[in-house]
């Protein structure tokens, strides 16, 4: 009896796993928590890959940090010398940076990559320093960038767990995550600039639930490379896969695990008092904007730090932001709260500074009283 109830448990044991586990086909997966940064599922997370034109990523983030995307020019010949899929930019058309990360992300340009690259450094050379040294601010360790597009190099090559970093960094960005999420965009360029309409090869933005980006890639050398966001139920999460024959169903099924595994969790909340001068109460009471949530298994070790301004002058407006608190999981920040004024605080009336007589001493109006008339 013993053994067959240790044989059942046994059996029971072994079939929660099979309904838990989650393969890829990818040669390298990874599939993270957006806000903490946490690792949900990962496969050689950490073996250096050619990305392809998931590469773009990176490009894309660089032209929005540090271009006017409104800014139009020229473009030459001599900056669309690249091969691979393009935009279909051409000698003497007029674009902008913005046309050119629409491009980029959508389309997956090379042309777009490269004219970006030498109008932003005046050469390949310079912008891949520029893009390693950003990729070394987020913290990706395994990955060393050649080129702005993504075609093949020896000396290209980065990690998923690195492009899951990079892909957290990027859609962290406003103009970035409302560009990848598009299925498509209408831009105007060319010569002279005339509208078209520019499609998303990311099938997963109209086939899966939640996803808003981010980016394709295919070489012969890299095979095909899929790093994409999703959001569900206030959690978002990335998945990265390298050399995956089955990327499209692989991000789904990475998705449904994860979201199965994480979900959003409450953060304690406390109010904070600000002294206030010149007003007509002495303080102001300060309250979060918003509700803390993050999508961590355990919240135990979650710490906070608060940012507050040592005292107020009147007038004080309700919603006056006045600080706020930052939430930390060991060194990574996961969520700043802004402190908000919760009431209104009039300024006092000031009291009138005309100068009042004097009252008289008792001696001077002794003198008055004896030399009166």
């Amino acid at each position: 009896m013993l053994k067959r109830i240790i044989f059942i448990s046994a059996l029971f044991f072994l079939f929660s796993l099979t309904v838990c586990a989650v393969e890829t086909s990818a040669s390298s997966a990874v599939l993270m928590e957006a806000q903490s940064g946490e690792i949900i599922y990962q496969k050689n997370p950490h073996v250096r890959r050619s990305m392809a034109s998931t590469t773009k990523i990176m490009t894309s983030l660089l032209a929005l940090e540090n271009a006017d995307l409104s800014r139009e020019f020229k473009v030459t010949g001599d900056m669309l010398k690249v091969e691979g899929t393009s935009m279909g930019l051409l000698d003497g058309d007029s674009v902008s940076f913005g046309d050119l990360v629409y491009g980029m992300l959508l389309q997956s340009g090379n042309d777009a990559a490269n004219v970006t690259a030498l109008k932003l450094c005046g050469s390949i050379e310079e912008f891949a320093k520029l893009m390693n040294a950003r990729a070394k601010q987020i913290g990706m360790e395994n990955t060393n960038f050649v080129t702005p597009s993504g075609l093949d190099d020896d000396n290209h090559y980065s990690t998923a767990y690195d492009m899951a970093l990079l892909a957290c960094e990027a859609i962290g960005n406003a103009d970035f995550r409302k560009i990848c999420s598009a299925s498509s965009a209408r831009v105007s360029y060319g010569n002279p600039p005339y509208m078209r309409t520019l499609t998303n090869h990311n099938k997963l933005l109209v086939s899966l639930d939640g996803c808003f980006g981010i980016k394709t890639g295919f070489t012969k050398k890299s095979g095909r490379c899929l790093v994409s966001a999703c959001r569900r139920n206030d959690v978002t999460l990335v998945c990265v896969t390298l050399n995956d024959p089955n990327d499209w169903y692989d991000h789904k099924n990475l998705y449904d695990y994860g979201f199965s595994k994480v979900s959003s969790k409450t953060l304690e909340t406390s109010d904070y008092s600000i002294s206030v001068a010149g007003g007509t109460s002495d303080h102001v009471r300060c309250v979060m904007n918003s509700t803390p949530t993050v999508a961590v298994d355990d919240v135990s070790d979650v710490r906070s730090k608060v940012f507050l301004k040592l005292r107020l002058f009147a007038p004080v407006k309700k919603g006056e932001t006045v600080g706020r608190v930052v939430y930390f999981k060991g060194s990574k920040e996961l969520l700043s709260v802004p402190l908000i004024c919760e009431t209104d605080v009039a300024a006092r009336e000031r009291r009138s500074t005309q100068a009042t007589p004097e009252k008289e001493s008792l001696k001077e109006r002794l003198k008055k009283f004896l030399f009166k008339n």
